[in-house]
């Protein structure tokens, strides 16, 4: 993978093992293992900022990026939460959150203002480019793009993750307006392709975590700006849960407080 891995930490809390990134080192964070679960935000901000407010979201693999105050009017009759993939927090000590198993969950922080947002990116999310919806959340309240750091956290890796190729051309299409008049084969011939063969017909190997890289960079964050984490939820079953490989509704949460 191309992007370049800034340092990556673990932490305790309580006895129980989560990771830090460099980049954002000037913000509590943290992306939570399966050890921390069933714990929620309102209990694992305790490890981050206890002052700070938890917000949280209804996912449903969407593009859907809101403020607290739009959550509170996007709440649904008879539902608790707002429906959203993305939270984005510009005041202080606000602590947003997402959940995911083999999903990316992402975390964004602006190193002048101290906004930041929480992200969650599964295909159906990067094929509907959540990631650069939030991006723009920042542009619009004031931030430049320079200013940006970007931890991808924990999930599936392309190695692993099968998909079809409908879904590897509904994703590839966000980062070439050739795939759909050409297919798949464009992808496969960038250096460090995001799509890689596999042996069953109709199917391959998708990396979400670099299409999502690569929407950044194509919107103009620099690749010093993003991190990758170097661990993958499938094959490390110590750690993390994964739907994919246990087909659990159990989940990790990672979250950042404003500041």
């Amino acid at each position: 993978m191309n992007t370049i891995n800034s340092g990556w930490q673990w932490q305790s809390w309580e006895g129980l093992p989560y990771l830090t990134c460099d980049l954002l080192a000037s913000w509590q964070h943290g992306f939570f293992t399966q050890q921390c679960y069933p714990h929620t935000p309102e209990k694992l901000v305790t490890a981050l900022d206890s002052s700070a407010t938890s917000y949280r979201l209804k996912q449903v693999h969407g593009n859907v990026v809101l403020t607290p105050s739009e959550m509170s009017q996007a709440v649904e009759p008879g539902q608790k939460l707002a429906d959203g993939d993305g939270i984005f927090a510009s005041e202080n000590k606000q602590a947003v959150w997402v959940a995911s198993a083999d999903c990316n969950p992402i975390l964004i922080a602006d190193r002048k203002t101290g906004k930041v947002a929480a992200v969650h990116a599964g295909w159906r999310g990067t094929a509907q480019k959540i990631l650069p919806n939030a991006i723009a959340k920042f542009t619009k309240n004031d931030s430049n793009l320079d200013d940006l750091r970007i931890a991808i956290g924990p999930a599936i890796s392309g190695e692993v993750y099968q998909v079809s190729e409908t879904v590897a051309m509904e994703v590839g299409k966000t980062i070439s307006h050739t795939v759909e008049s050409e297919g798949l084969s464009v992808l496969l011939k960038l250096a460090n392709s995001p799509v890689l063969e596999d042996t069953h017909p109709g199917r391959v190997r998708l990396d979400i975590r670099q299409v999502n890289s690569i929407q950044l960079q194509q919107i103009g964050i620099k690749e010093s700006q993003i991190a990758i984490a170097p661990y993958c939820t499938y094959q490390e079953p110590d750690y993390f849960f994964s739907y994919r490989r246990t087909k659990e509704k159990k989940v990790q949460w990672s979250g950042i407080v404003s500041r």
